[in-house]
């Protein structure tokens, strides 16, 4: 579960964490308040607020989901910190 920091963007997005060999975590630099990231690969893209750690809008697999909530969870501090970078 590696995380990587505010800065190592490619074209205004940071993926965080990728999995499965096709789901991206990503903080997108120019997006809009509240803090989120958004779940995409295979046709997805998912939001994820990271006040509360649940999908705000959008579907994806049930573990799809899970994994993806429990990498949020376990990252939450440092993603707040990344979104504060970008949106200060």
């Amino acid at each position: 579960m590696s995380y990587r920091h505010f800065g190592d963007s490619l074209r205004g997005m940071s993926t965080k964490y990728r999995f499965r060999d096709t789901y991206r975590i990503q903080l997108r630099e120019k997006d809009h308040p509240p803090p989120h990231v958004h779940l995409t690969g295979g046709g997805l893209d998912v939001m994820l607020s990271l006040e509360t750690v649940e999908v705000m809008v959008g579907k994806a697999p049930p573990l799809i989901i899970k994994e993806a909530l429990a990498w949020v969870r376990a990252h939450q501090v440092q993603l707040l910190e990344d979104w504060k970078q970008c949106y200060p």
